[in-house]
């Protein structure tokens, strides 16, 4: 992953991308800082979390935010949509081709100069889908 000249890669903050890079979860902010304590067992979930929103405004992650649920974040930042689990809240990637007539039709209907979109799409997952054909599994 490339660094961006605005933002020095730190031991920790290099760590940090390393964890999240290794998982396709897009995990929580507590999330990263349970896998980065055991490299960094010392590190507090302030210094995690501080960092993540850094990154975030660096652009050297992604910074998933929906309404009503805990940001998320993503080693992932070429462009592309995800799915949401409407039953766990799970989040995965959705491999389809981004859109980007959509930020033209948007720009015709309004009166804004769009310069992006975020489509999140939403589902139940494959094992929330078991457990609600089967709720003894639960």
């Amino acid at each position: 992953m490339d660094q961006l000249p605005s933002m020095r890669l730190t031991t920790q903050r290099q760590i940090i991308l390393e964890e999240l890079a290794k998982v396709t979860s897009h995990p929580t902010a507590n999330e990263v800082y349970d896998m980065v304590r055991k490299r960094l067992p010392r590190i507090g979930l302030g210094t995690v979390y501080r960092n993540l929103e850094l990154m975030a405004d660096s652009g050297v992650i992604l910074k998933l935010e929906v309404g009503g649920t805990q940001k998320r974040f993503d080693a992932t930042v070429y462009p592309h949509y995800h799915i949401r689990c409407s039953q766990c809240g799970k989040v995965d990637d959705i491999n389809i081709p981004v859109q980007p007539n959509i930020n033209d039709a948007a720009a015709v209907a309004s009166s804004y100069e769009v310069i992006g979109h975020h489509i999140e799409f939403t589902g139940v997952c494959s094992d929330c889908q078991l457990h609600l054909k089967d709720p003894s599994l639960n």
